[in-house]
Formats: C-alpha cells, structure tokens, sequence
C-alpha cells in the first residue's frame, strides 16, 4: 500500500476561519420542499428540467424551430422529406456542437457569428456529402436552399431572443440569485458591477467572508458568515462566484465541488485576470474576466442517456456471458466448492455503501479479513481457476447485475471498502470527492495501469479527472481501452 503524497488537508476536515467546506463522504441534503401540500410530480419534473436546461437555451432552439419551419413554407419544401428532415436535423444538431445553445452571461450577437458560421457551413458539408453517398437525389434541391434560409432567420431571431432576454433581466429582474465569495476589493467591484449591470443575468444576494478581509462598506447586502454550501441552500443561489484571490486554491476546488453537487453553477475569477484572455469556457461580465466551470456530471442530459445505456448494456452483457459465467461457477465448484460468488460490502455515489457481487477466487479465513484485506493477488491460497478468473478479469462479471440495479455504471472509478474509503480520505486530498458520481465496473484509473497494489494517490488523479472531463465519448475510450487491456491479460 502505498502512502499519501500530501496529507496537509483532509478531504473531510478541510476547514478554514469562516469558509468552512462540509465533508465531501455526507453531503449537505438537497433543498427541502416547503411545509404543506408536496409539489406534484410535473412541478418536480419541471423544476429537474429547469436544472438543466436554461430559458434561453429553450428561447433559443424554439427560435431555431420556427426559423426552420418558416423557411420550409418560403421554398415551398416538402418536411417530410428525407432530404429535408437529414438537412434540418444536421443544422440543429451542428448548432448544438458549435454551443449556439449554450448559457451565457453576456447576450451578444456579434459574439455568436463566428460560431453560426462554423455551424452553417458545416451542415452544409456534411448534407451534400451524405446527400451523395444516400443518393438522396431530387430532396435536395429545394433542402440546401431551405437550410440556408433556416440560418439566415434563425440569427435574426436570437437577435429577438437576445433582446427579449436582456429586457427581462434588467425591468423584471430575471437571473440568477448568486452568492460572491470574498470580502476584498476584487468581491465588492465585480459585486457592484452585477448590481450596475443586470442584464449580465446575476443577481447578488450576499457575499462569503473568507477570513482574510473587512465587510465590504461599498456594497449593501448581507455577509454570510455560515458555511458555504448551506448558505447556498438557504438562499437558494443558482450561481456561485468565487472573487478571493487570497484563499489558497485547494480550499477553493474544495468548495466548488461541493457547490456543483448541490446543482449551482460555478463562476470563478483566475489570478493575473487583467491579463486572461477570452476563449472557450471564459465568460465577461464588464471588464471581469469569468471562468464558467462545467457542471456536475450527475446534472447533465447526457446523463441520462449513460444512465439507459449502462442497463440495456448490463441487461445484454449477462445474457451474453451466462454460459461463461455457468463453466466459471461449475470450475470454482470442482476447485474450492461453494459459495460460487462473493458479495462485499463497497462504497458507491454519495458515500452510499452498496453489496458488490463478485465470482469467488479464494475463500476468505473470516468476515473481517475480506474487509481489511488490501490485496490477495499474491495469496497462495489462489488456485489457478482463481488465478485465471482474476488475470481475465472475468470474477468482475457478476457487477452487470450491480449495474442493472444501478448500484454502479459501466465507467466510473472503482468502488472501495468502508474501512479503506475512511482510510484513504484522511491521507489523500479529495479521495472522497470521487463519490461524487457512481462506481464503475472500469475507470480511468484502470486502463492505465492502475489496479492492484498501485499509488492510491495516482488512482485519485486519474478519477478525479474522468468526473472533470466527463463525456460519452470518454466512457466509450475507456470501454474499448478495457476491451484491449482484458485481452492482452488473457494473452499472458
């Protein structure tokens, strides 16, 4: 076992003088409903919808919508052409890729030109060269002029929507509620500027003394002095911006993970700002440069496709494998007798403990030594069926069922015992935060090498990273690199 590289602050201790940070392994509960009559079921639906799609985003593919329907009626095209439905479908689909639909604090059509350019141009590429492997024939006549007309309509009307959303910003007071992290000079300018400036979409309700500064005297509003994510709940802030140059960055990342896990975006201004440069991911609120971090995994519509994808998966995965899992159980049997599987007691989303099946490969001398013991790759109590099934990976195969049941996804990093988990979170920074998102049958951290007896502080990096980064295209490299890796195991 190898020890932490810094055991400086603790994942579930990490404190500092009135910016404290809750334990990442018990998160604070989500918002409560209010006392009385529940919120039906299409309230609380509407109110998840709105946690991840914003109204912009909704105004601004309506407009899209309607610029597409328009433009059909004005070239006097068929819609339900194939043509016509391949020609719209890429150009909505190109839109979304180039980020038209994203959220944003400054509501600039000149800042989305580029962008519709890029999106246009490649829909069109895209619609004649498929138009010419599909033979599409006589459809696209009237379908590429359709296309052209559709984005011509559709950056006249999100210049409609831009100004209809400023509107609503600064006369009816449409943002979000956000909280300002710091006290200094930095907090009070950028906090004055979204007071000046409404139609950027923030509305300051308070701001968070770091310890390190005096209450602001230039701006009247409320200095929180409770913990951060509570205060984020009770003031049922959407956005959380953190303007404390002064407090060190690992108690800032601390922070904002435990912000994103309650569902609030966060905003952050980077060190040397003067000198940032906009790109990707930057917003602009005046002269103040913003770091738009992405939001939680968990939080995302693309979530819920990992979520159907992992069971259809699972569900096909065990009736593929039953006949290997069947010649794997008779094998165990001749070898060590009963039990065939192996259940243990792992830690999942949110700290959760779960029971992870698993095929037998030794059987342990007592219930304490499964929970305690880090490693029996070397055990000699291995046989060479326990050897083969470990070396393969094939005693992973029960945990389609732990997928099936949602205890675990396809991808994510992998589940460890409560004994281990309390371990690891006093010696390795933000060991816990990897809780934030469901274990995995396969990681990051495994197609790298990391299995077994490695650094514990390495697999928290590589997990850490894959929640950052997290995509479907990434669960899909990491799924193929597996497939590669178990195969060049079973080679050996």
């Amino acid at each position: 076992m190898h020890e932490a590289d810094s055991t400086a602050f603790p994942v579930d201790t990490v404190t500092v003088p009135e910016f404290p940070v809750p334990s990442l392994v018990t998160p604070p509960p989500p918002p409560t409903e209010p006392t009385g009559t529940p919120a039906r079921p299409s309230i609380r639906l509407l109110r998840r919808l709105d946690e991840r799609f914003s109204g912009l985003t909704v105004l601004l593919v309506l407009a899209d919508l309607a610029a597409l329907s328009a433009a059909l009626l004005l070239v006097g095209a068929n819609p339900v052409s194939p043509a016509v439905a391949v020609a719209a479908g890429l150009l909505l689909c190109c839109r979304a890729s180039a980020r038209i639909y994203r959220s944003r604090l400054r509501l600039s059509w000149f800042d989305d030109l580029p962008r519709e350019l890029v999106a246009v141009t490649a829909a069109v590429g895209l619609f004649v060269m498929g138009g010419l492997v599909l033979d599409l024939g006589r459809g696209m006549v009237p379908a590429l002029p359709g296309v052209l007309v559709a984005a011509l309509l559709g950056l006249l009307l999100r210049a409609g929507v831009f100004q209809i959303a400023r509107i609503a910003r600064r006369s009816f007071g449409h943002g979000d509620r956000t909280v300002v992290i710091g006290t200094g000079r930095l907090a009070t300018d950028l906090t004055q500027a979204m007071l000046e400036h409404p139609e950027f979409g923030l509305r300051p309700v308070g701001l968070v003394r770091t310890g390190r500064g005096d209450d602001p005297a230039d701006v009247d509003l409320p200095v929180i002095t409770e913990p951060l994510v509570p205060a984020v709940v009770r003031t049922r802030a959407a956005s959380v911006v953190f303007a404390c140059p002064d407090v060190p960055d690992e108690d800032t990342l601390d922070a904002a993970i435990q912000v994103r896990r309650v569902g609030a975006t966060v905003l952050i201004v980077p060190r040397m700002f003067e000198l940032y440069h906009d790109g990707a991911g930057v917003e602009r609120l005046r002269s103040f440069p913003l770091v738009r971090l992405a939001s939680d995994p968990t939080r995302r519509p693309t979530w819920w496709i990992k979520r159907g994808l992992d069971a259809a998966a699972a569900l096909l995965g065990l009736a593929l494998v039953s006949p290997l899992l069947l010649a794997a159980a008779v094998a165990i049997l001749v070898e060590s007798g009963r039990p065939v599987f192996f259940s243990q007691l792992r830690v999942g989303l949110d700290g959760e403990p779960f029971t992870l099946f698993k095929l037998r490969s030794l059987r342990p001398a007592d219930d304490s030594e499964q929970q305690t013991l880090w490693s029996v790759a070397r055990d000699p109590r291995v046989g060479p069926v326990g050897r083969f099934l470990r070396r393969t990976s094939l005693d992973e195969l029960p945990q389609l069922w732990n997928i099936v049941r949602g205890d675990m996804s396809l991808v994510g990093p992998r589940p460890e015992r409560p004994s281990f988990v309390a371990q690891f979170s006093e010696t390795h920074d933000r060991y816990a935060a990897r809780h934030r998102v469901p274990a995995g049958l396969t990681g990051l951290s495994q197609v790298n090498g990391l299995r077994g007896d490695t650094s514990i502080a390495d697999r928290v990096r590589h997990d850490n990273y894959y929640i950052a980064n997290w995509s479907l295209w990434l669960d899909a490299r990491i799924l193929l690199l597996t497939a590669r890796e178990v195969l060049r195991r079973g080679q050996h």
